[in-house]
């Protein structure tokens, strides 16, 4: 920070109070990855190095549901009654 004589102020800020970051975040419709997307308002509330935890966390659980997509669903019980 300059002063009006020119001087630079010395070094000894207090890092700023973590701020949201205003960033909307909209329902899929799928409750498992609405769960996920939720915990990064965690954010919020949390330092800049707290943040990293929270969006691996998150990147981890919606990979998990993109994975379990792939999964192939068990197979239909036949119809015998021809």
């Amino acid at each position: 920070m300059e002063r009006e004589t020119g001087e630079v102020a010395e070094a000894g800020h207090e890092p700023a109070a973590p701020a949201p970051l205003g960033v909307d975040r909209e329902l899929t419709g799928h409750a498992a990855v609405d769960a996920h997307l939720a915990r990064l308002g965690e954010v919020d509330h949390l330092p800049a190095d707290g943040h990293l935890a929270v969006y691996e966390d998150v990147h981890r659980g919606l990979r998990a549901e993109l994975t379990s997509l792939d999964a192939h669903p068990a197979p239909r019980p036949h119809d015998n009654r021809s």
